[in-house]
């Protein structure tokens, strides 16, 4: 697997405590936007995104965003 899947082609828009979270890269979680370990045996890794403050995020979904675990709207150019 060298591109991620698509896990939605919209973000996860969620309210987020502050924290330490690992977003899947890879697209294969179960748990999305977080990492559940579906990446073992790929080119992937979570990314982790440290949230100093809660607030409202907008997780990429699609995994093409340029912003790393945040949604740029990349999702809107796919096929």
């Amino acid at each position: 697997m060298n591109e991620p899947k698509v896990a939605a082609k919209s973000p996860y828009v969620q309210p987020t405590t502050a924290g330490c979270y690992f977003w899947c890269s890879c697209g294969q979680s179960k748990s999305q936007p977080f990492c559940d370990g579906s990446h073992k045996g790929s080119l992937f890794s979570p990314l982790k995104v440290d949230i100093t403050a809660a607030r409202t995020v907008a997780w990429c979904g699609c995994k093409h965003s340029k912003n790393g675990a945040f949604c740029d709207g990349s999702h809107t150019k796919l096929g």
